[in-house]
């Protein structure tokens, strides 16, 4: 087994009298898409932030890169990124703008050649000069998606990517992400309310419920183990009934 990109052992978060992250424990590997699915409220966002140092853990261990990300997370985050449907860009920068700022926050190496291969991987290069507040939310969304790749990351923390794409846009995605973890051997943990897509792009999943992991292993496994016909229908036994 290869050596982790990130490991987390223990995690816990708590907010006053809400435990959002309950003792939560597992690894992402080189080249994997680790899918993290569960209702409204599960953690989720609440792990993808601590990942990322925007929120402290109450208690447990983040490593990432090997390293311990509460002593060395400015190194960290330089091969990390982020994207989310839900995370807005300057609205007063053009798109080229944009990524302008982000390549040079993240000291990215011939600036405009990783920027024009961003916009032409999702195909906004025609609107590169076009102003954010001006953008569709479809187009935002491909817009934040070429920022997450800006830096070449090792390690990619997606939260509900394609959630205003259209499908074809949204297939095509899937298509890229699914070919830079084969090509770049990057890591990429997703998070979607798509049963389809989950199923479709995660290599494993971990199914979260009230901050708990209740369920994990490849889409095919957790489908059988708890006795669904497909993914949907095990996460509708969770949301209503508070188990698989």
């Amino acid at each position: 087994m290869p050596e982790a990109v990130v490991e987390i052992k223990g995690l816990t978060k708590d907010f006053k009298t809400l435990r959002a992250v309950d003792d939560v424990s597992f690894c992402i590997y080189p080249g994997e898409i680790l899918g993290l699915l569960g209702p409204n409220g599960a953690g989720k966002t609440t792990i993808i932030h601590m990942i990322l140092g925007l929120t402290t853990p109450t208690s447990g261990e983040i490593r990432m890169f090997g390293c311990d990300l509460k002593k060395t997370r400015q190194a960290c985050v330089q091969n990390a990124n982020f994207s989310s449907t839900y995370v807005s860009m300057p609205n007063s920068l053009t798109v080229k703008e944009c990524l302008k700022v982000f390549a040079r926050l993240y000291k990215v190496k011939n600036r405009n050649k990783r920027i024009t291969e961003v916009l032409n991987i999702f195909e906004i290069e025609d609107i590169q000069n076009h102003m954010v507040r001006t953008l569709s939310s479809g187009q935002q969304t491909r817009l934040n998606l070429a920022k997450s790749l800006i830096n070449s990351p090792k390690i990619l923390l997606l939260d509900e990517p394609t959630a205003s794409l259209d499908p074809d846009i949204a297939d095509k995605t899937r298509t890229m992400l699914r070919s830079i973890t084969r090509e770049r051997n990057i890591s990429i943990l997703y998070t979607s309310h798509n049963m389809k897509e989950m199923e479709e792009i995660s290599d494993r999943l971990i199914f979260l419920h009230h901050g708990k992991i209740i369920a994990q292993g490849k889409p095919k496994e957790v489908i059988k183990n708890y006795r669904g016909k497909n993914l949907e229908e095990v996460f509708l036994k969770v949301a209503r009934e508070g188990h698989p």
